[in-house]
């Protein structure tokens, strides 16, 4: 009995020792991340940061946390990230659509905000690079106190916003700016132009697999007229699977014929099969 005892005793402070070891503490971090997403006309845009606190410290001044005149990395740990899903034009460099490193050199009236394509978030990496974007934008008075350091996308236009900065009693707002007019009248553009290629072919892969083929091919050969000069051997061997289907031999050998030699020159060596297939079949 003494001896199953022990033998318990011994599995229990194996057992507490290999928690022990495995258990980690956590606790709250001095400088939070945080993640923003909104929209600016049509652009997503996303900010990842992290949030240091001012804790009774003096922020912006020559002897402050932040002193005048040197490079910030515009928050804590690592650089601030920003990403656009779309073009963005910012202090009148247009960015193109992709993930960007800021870093910012806070002056008495004015900040510098310079905006680096994101390659690693040391931000260290990014002080003797050339930014892809660089901006001036004169300081302005919260009017009270922020705790803590922020980021935001306020003052929404039609395609424009401010990238707002603020922390202790200042403030910074970078204008962005989208092309969302262009982007609008290209989509306007598509609509009132119809259907596209590839729109009539989905619908007649979808009714053809469906058993609608007489409307299926309606819609096919629209896609494959709309293809023009450039027939594409896929959209070309539906075409000839739906004239089979009709029990129209004539014209679906030619179709898979034509899809077959398309298929060749392409490489694609599957249709090429398939429609080497079909034709003997066909027979």
């Amino acid at each position: 009995m003494r001896k199953q005892f022990l033998t318990l005793a011994t599995l229990a402070v194996a057992l507490f020792c290999t928690l022990g070891l495995s258990a980690q503490i956590r606790t709250p971090s001095a400088s939070p991340t945080t993640k923003l997403e909104t929209t600016v006309g049509l652009t997503d845009v996303h900010v990842e940061y992290s949030r240091p606190g001012t804790k009774g410290r003096k922020v912006f001044a020559a002897d402050g946390l932040v002193p005048f005149g040197e490079i910030w990395r515009t928050g804590a740990n690592q650089a601030t990230k920003l990403t656009f899903t779309g073009p963005v034009t910012v202090g009148g460099t247009e960015l193109k659509a992709g993930s960007y490193a800021v870093l910012t050199r806070p002056a008495a009236d004015n900040w510098t905000v310079m905006i680096y394509p994101f390659e690693t978030g040391s931000w260290n990496s990014y002080v003797e690079k050339e930014p892809a974007a660089k901006a001036t934008v004169k300081t302005k008075a919260t009017g009270h106190t922020v705790e803590t350091f922020t980021i935001d996308v306020q003052n929404h236009g039609m395609g424009t916003a401010d990238l707002v900065m603020m922390w202790e009693n200042t403030m910074v707002a970078v204008p962005l700016a989208t092309k969302v007019k262009e982007a609008v009248m290209a989509n306007i553009d598509a609509v009132m132009a119809g259907p596209s290629m590839n729109d009539y072919f989905q619908a007649a892969s979808f009714l053809a697999d469906n058993g609608d083929n007489k409307l299926a091919l309606d819609y096919v050969k629209k896609a494959n007229a709309m293809a023009g000069k450039e027939p594409r051997y896929w959209m070309v061997r539906r075409e000839a699977t739906i004239l089979a289907d009709l029990d129209m031999k004539a014209e679906a050998k030619a179709a898979f014929e034509k899809s077959l030699e398309l298929a060749k020159a392409a490489g694609n060596m599957d249709y090429v099969r398939m429609n080497e297939k079909s034709l003997k079949e066909l027979k």
